[in-house]
């Protein structure tokens, strides 16, 4: 197996038509023979998790959107330092009652 440095071409077999093609290491790389993606499953694989992040950010209920008045923004951005604070604190909590045993 030969590793090649980062940005080198490289080749990868097509999963669509079977054919080498010429390989920047991207998913989105184009087979030279049939025009499609060379990423296969791993594409859709990385396009349905970006989806999905997109979506868990925002169903997150501080979540700010363009569209909120200056008024929820700031609500909002309170929110999320209060939050950032009490994980703050309840994780200090967890170490300092696994680190006072032993």
């Amino acid at each position: 197996m030969v590793l090649l440095p980062l940005g080198t071409m490289g080749e990868k077999k097509c999963p669509h038509c079977g054919e080498w093609s010429n390989w920047n290491q991207q998913f989105t790389d184009i087979c030279d023979h049939c025009g499609k993606t060379l990423g296969g499953r791993d594409l859709v694989y990385q396009e349905k998790r970006a989806a999905q992040e997109q979506e868990n950010k925002e169903n997150w209920i501080f979540y700010i959107k363009e569209t909120d008045s200056d008024f929820v923004k700031g609500m909002k951005n309170a929110g999320n330092f209060f939050y950032t604070v009490y994980i703050s604190i309840i994780t200090f909590i967890a170490w300092l009652i696994a680190a006072l045993p032993g």
